[in-house]
């Protein structure tokens, strides 16, 4: 190495360029150069720079030798064994340059963060012996965006951070985490089978928990934007309200439709029935040539006569669907608000969980937006009149939530697409406003897709750390690029090539942009690929399709 020339040729703001007359012998130890490979330029200042090598040439001399032309890109620089991010510090011209030893690098990623900040999932992907540690509270405090193709990893990914984020405790059973997966493809539950698990058919959402947009969305056909029976539905919500209500007349008299007080959907049934068949006095009678009728009152259809049958038919539908019953059945008419809220957060009694799992692969399509934005919406609610009474109790208090969630979406272009129809308006409001405000109230969220491009732009756009793994769709690629910061570009170029558990992670938490390797889960979720080639080649299987067609008619 000490006979190797290696010099700085061309410095610019984003590049530095070097020439190297022996690249073989160019090298720490035994490990050869390439790209993603660290340097170490110094000045005569105590500075020293690093780059990471992005590409080289070859180029050759008159004589008929050759150079070697690296360009790299300017990371930061070490002083005084910290790492700062930057290159403007380095004296021109740099003196050596040299490949960063496995302690440099380490400098780099270590040196500006205290051990008890760290949190640690994943390594360098050109160097397994470096950790890549982010910063725990500003990874968790704001809102966080996994993407990646079909078989990237993305899930274990996910799976893997819950994990970690989990098993970081002392000596007790549960630390202070506090975690909520909507898992569309019951992927999740074989990752923490500890968790609190809750499926189709152990969930329980009251109906009337529902806002007034959200119960819009559920009962009504909102695409038509019918007024007579919203105005019908409205009016037989409230006067059903008031009618289970016990409390004073000022407060009875204050009730309207978001007032989260329950209510029976039959009794809203048979007031939609009664004016989709009312009759009203026509102001006339019989005369006395009608033996039968003489003298009473003529009858005539009213205002909704027959204009409300859909709507009566569309309710009569929804209650008598068995795939409902979470929301419509006896357990939700009983079910109380705190029982509900305890059932989301894993504070159910006697048993507490750090992981709530909500399987979501058994709640019908056309309620999936519904389901995601009660729940999402309860959560925020939770968070929001937590922080009132804690500030209520000490008005110095800086800590607005002492036991912050974080939601995670697999899936999250599903319910909520950059889309403006309204079978996905509630989950988009609700999500939203999650993006917007959950911070405050100590809620953030974690999206998993693998179409970027498909989600909600208000909602990605507040994500402030990215895990960006495989993506091989342009659309997708361009649409992340747009997010990241300019300077990442030869980064994101290399993202369709990325092997799987590769990812570019990016953001406020962590010390510079890094192509990393996640860890291996400890245990992993359920796959979804069904391995077709191998069950084609075995002995011909028999279905009970008595049994399939059982199951099928039970929902």
């Amino acid at each position: 190495m000490s006979d190797v020339k290696a010099e700085v040729v061309a410095v610019f703001p984003n590049k530095v360029k070097i020439v190297v007359d022996d690249l073989e012998n160019f090298r720490i130890a035994e490990e050869s150069l390439r790209v993603g490979s660290y340097l170490k330029i110094a000045d005569n200042e105590n500075a020293v720079l690093v780059a990471i090598i992005e590409n080289f040439q070859i180029q050759a001399r008159d004589d008929g030798s050759q150079d070697y032309v690296i360009e790299a890109f300017p990371l930061g620089v070490l002083r005084d064994q910290k790492f700062e991010r930057g290159g403007d510090a380095l004296a021109i011209p740099p003196k050596t340059v040299q490949p960063a030893t496995i302690d440099d690098i380490r400098l780099i990623y270590g040196s500006s963060l205290p051990v008890k900040d760290r949190f640690c999932f994943s390594t360098l992907a050109t160097n397994k012996e470096v950790e890549v540690p982010v910063d725990g509270n500003r990874f968790f405090n704001k809102h966080i965006a996994v993407v990646g193709s079909t078989g990237s990893g993305k899930s274990h990914t996910v799976a893997k951070i819950v994990q970690k984020a989990v098993g970081a405790k002392g000596d007790y059973t549960l630390n202070n985490s506090h975690v909520i997966i909507f898992d569309i493809h019951s992927e999740y539950r074989a990752a923490f089978p500890e968790a609190n698990f809750i499926d189709s058919a152990s969930l329980v959402l009251p109906y009337w928990m529902l806002s007034g947009e959200e119960l819009e969305e559920f009962f009504l056909d909102t695409e038509t934007n019918d007024h007579n029976q919203r105005n019908v539905f409205k009016d037989a919500v409230i006067q059903s309200r008031k009618a289970h209500f016990t409390g004073s007349d000022d407060d009875k008299n204050r009730i309207h439709l978001d007032t989260p007080l329950p209510f029976d959907i039959r009794d809203v049934l048979a007031h939609a029935n009664y004016r989709n068949t009312e009759m009203v006095d026509s102001g006339e009678v019989y005369a006395a040539s009608n033996k039968e009728k003489a003298g009473q009152p003529k009858l005539t259809q009213g205002s909704l006569y027959g204009r409300l049958t859909n709507f009566v038919n569309r309710l009569e539908s929804k209650i008598n669907d068995r795939r409902l019953d979470f929301f419509l059945g006896e357990k939700s008419k009983s079910i109380s608000f705190e029982e509900t809220l305890r059932s989301i957060l894993g504070y159910s009694t006697g048993k507490q969980h750090n992981v709530t799992v909500i399987d979501l692969s058994g709640v019908p399509f056309e309620v999936l937006s519904i389901t995601v934005s009660l729940i999402s919406r309860l959560i925020f609610e939770h968070g929001y009149f937590y922080k009132r009474l804690r500030c209520a109790a000490d008005p110095q208090e800086k800590i607005n939530n002492d036991a912050p969630i974080l939601l995670v979406y697999e899936e999250a272009h599903k319910y909520v697409p950059n889309s403006e129809l309204s079978k996905f308006r509630a989950s988009k409001m609700s999500i939203e406003r999650i993006a917007k405000e959950g911070r405050k109230y100590g809620i953030t969220l974690l999206l998993a897709s693998q179409r970027p491009s498909e989600i909600s732009e208000t909602i990605f756009s507040q994500c402030n750390n990215f895990i960006a793994m495989r993506l091989t769709n342009p659309v997708d690629q361009g649409y992340v690029r747009k997010l990241l910061p300019d300077s990442l570009g030869t980064l994101i170029d290399k993202m369709p090539a990325f092997k799987q558990g590769e990812a570019l992670l990016v953001g406020e938490s962590i010390a510079l942009p890094s192509v990393v390797q996640i860890e291996v889960c400890t245990v992993a979720p359920a796959s979804t690929d069904i391995p077709y080639w191998d069950l084609w080649q075995q002995q011909w299987k028999d279905l009970a399709i008595d049994k399939i067609r059982d199951e099928w008619l039970r929902r």
